[in-house]
């Protein structure tokens, strides 16, 4: 058998970058606004959305720090792709 070996240029890996930063974003905004609701609902249920209310439902601080974790995340790679992606990928991606 005779094998070839494929070295991918740096446009193609940038691609492939720019691809995975792309689905990576859309999953972790699925994830906030996932976790948005479950923090709406949870404050429904414990009647307070006061954060510095004493009686403020743990789960609910628990889940606004991992949103806000998130969404520093979500930063992060959206700065990265527009550093990374090509302007073509940049229209397509508003």
């Amino acid at each position: 058998m005779n094998r070839q070996a494929r070295f991918e240029t740096a446009h193609e890996g940038a691609a492939r970058e720019v691809a995975v930063i792309r689905k990576v974003l859309a999953d972790l905004v699925r994830n906030v606004r996932l976790i948005e609701t479950d923090i709406a609902a949870e404050e429904t249920r414990a009647g307070v959305s006061d954060r510095s209310d004493v009686r403020y439902p743990i789960l609910a601080r628990t889940l606004t720090d991992r949103r806000d974790n998130l969404r520093m995340t979500i930063a992060a790679l959206e700065q990265r792709y527009a550093e990374r992606a090509l302007p073509e990928q940049v229209a397509t991606a508003a």
